[in-house]
């Protein structure tokens, strides 16, 4: 007897289950609204792939806070008609648009004649000082302080901006510092009880680009082959001169120069579930909330602590002098991409990672069959370091 079902997504394999849904509410006869939310969903996706699937409504639902509205709405005896008309209306358009002219794309033997073309000399090849695995058992609190970014901890409450300019605002600058000075007492909670327990490991390995790919090798004789990453390249219609980008240009093609490339996975959450469930066993969900965005910004801080190690085992990290707000907009040379984000969308590519590195052997940290990571306030992904390595999108 529900007035209505909600379906959250997290990862990407979320979006097919969504349609067998709304599929099989169509087959058994519902009549009820069917909303839809998650990180991994959108109001296109929603127009598109789902709700022609189901015809009652279906309704993409933003964040948290516009439930209300719409659920309001949705169960108005005197404004639903006029909610559901206009609803129905904007999702057509969104379907005409899409089924409208694409991008045009070249062929993937076109895209690769036109990849970055970058010098592989000493100057941009850097050697390490040291390759192959190494292993942060327990990076405490205090040191990872430092290098947490506190934007996106304000962005789980919706509230935007940077510190400590946010706690001048007039609309939540004070909820806003309330947040912040909580968050800090948790942290110096967790310094003290080690309630969290925060592990990395990341390698430097000898690689060179094969085409669209990387080989990494056992050795500097690289004779023998440990593993391949394999990358898209960017096919849509370029402006004339413009480069088809993949990640693989960013390493020296093999039998031109002896290049490297890293790797990483971090978590600062290794107990973090255990503490969350008692949490709101005890009903406490906001203190459960503020751990689980606290272990995030912890991971990410990691991350960062994590990268600078590597740099500095490459050698060219040595003497940054970077402060914190260098490190934030990434004045660092090199890009540390992740497996899922524009640059290498396909998550698949985190299984060799974990095999090169031994990941849920070494620190405990696993992946599910469909790549997402446990715990979740983890963070994996690769290192290059050619001083013109940028981010970029690969597209459709």
């Amino acid at each position: 007897d529900a007035d209505m079902i909600g379906l959250s997504g997290l990862i990407t394999p979320s979006l097919d289950e969504m349609t067998h849904v709304a599929r099989e509410m169509e087959r058994q006869g519902f009549s009820i609204p069917l909303l839809i939310g998650g990180a991994t969903t959108s109001r296109a996706h929603t127009a598109i792939k789902i709700a022609p699937h189901y015809k009652h409504p279906v309704v993409h639902v933003l964040d948290a806070s516009r439930a209300v509205p719409v659920t309001t709405s949705l169960l108005s005896a005197d404004g639903k008609a006029a909610f559901v008309a206009q609803h129905d209306e904007d999702y057509a358009a969104l379907r005409r648009m899409h089924a409208g002219p694409k991008h045009t794309l070249v062929s993937l033997e076109e895209a690769r004649t036109a990849r970055v073309s970058l010098p592989f000399t000493p100057a941009t090849v850097a050697k390490p000082k040291k390759t192959g695995v190494t292993v942060l058992d327990d990076v405490s609190v205090a040191t990872l302080r430092p290098y947490i970014d506190w934007p996106p901890f304000f962005h789980t409450w919706e509230h935007k901006g940077v510190d400590p300019r946010i706690f001048e605002n007039a609309a939540y600058g004070d909820q806003a510092k309330k947040l912040f000075d909580e968050a800090n007492e948790l942290l110096d909670a967790l310094e003290k009880s080690k309630l969290l327990t925060s592990k990395a490991v990341y390698g430097i390995f000898p690689a060179n680009a094969v085409g669209d790919d990387v080989e990494l090798y056992t050795d500097e004789t690289r004779a023998k082959v440990l593993t391949t990453f394999r990358f898209l390249r960017q096919q849509t219609a370029r402006e004339p001169g413009k480069p088809h980008t993949a990640l693989s240009d960013f390493v020296a093609p093999k039998g031109m120069a002896n290049d490297y490339l890293g790797a990483f996975a971090v978590t600062s959450a290794l107990g973090l579930d255990a503490e969350v469930k008692r949490l709101k066993a005890a009903h406490d969900d906001y203190a459960a909330i503020l751990l689980e965005a606290v272990a995030d910004r912890l991971a990410e801080a990691l991350a960062e602590y994590v990268h600078e190690c590597a740099r500095k085992d490459w050698g060219f990290g040595e003497g940054e002098g970077l402060s914190k707000a260098d490190l934030l907009e990434e004045k660092y040379r090199g890009i540390r991409p992740a497996a899922g984000y524009p640059a290498c969308p396909d998550h698949t590519e985190k299984g060799p990672l974990w095999e090169l590195l031994g990941v849920e052997e070494r620190i405990g940290m696993k992946l599910t069959e469909s790549f997402a990571m446990w715990p979740t306030s983890s963070v994996s992904g690769l290192y290059f370091a050619h001083p013109e390595a940028e981010y970029f999108g690969t597209g459709k």
